[in-house]
């Protein structure tokens, strides 16, 4: 699975790798590509999963500001809700392709 901006190719990980939550892709940390990704101030904290770390999106076109977020230590009652650790992964913003 892919997931791709302005044609920049921003996190790759196998599908069996990327965790589904709301409908939402969660990609692994270690799929997203160096320096693709920049810490944003914007806060957030999901009532079930806890809180939320943004990040504005690096592709060819520029910068797209919170196109990305991820729970860097999600509520261990998330963690068991999903039936797996989903900590770091990274989903993203519509307008992000996403898919095979």
């Amino acid at each position: 699975m892919k997931a791709v901006l302005a044609g920049t190719v921003i996190a790759e990980a196998d599908d069996a790798d990327v965790v589904l939550i709301e409908g939402n892709s969660y990609f692994p940390p270690s799929s997203v590509r160096p320096g693709a990704l920049v810490e944003s101030p914007t806060p957030y904290t999901c009532p079930w999963k806890g809180a939320c770390q943004y990040y504005s999106v690096v592709a060819e076109d520029g910068e797209h500001a919170d196109a990305a977020w991820a729970y860097p230590t999600p509520y261990p009652t998330a963690i068991e809700r999903v039936g797996r650790d989903f900590s770091g992964y990274v989903a993203f913003a519509p307008g992000v392709e996403v898919g095979p």
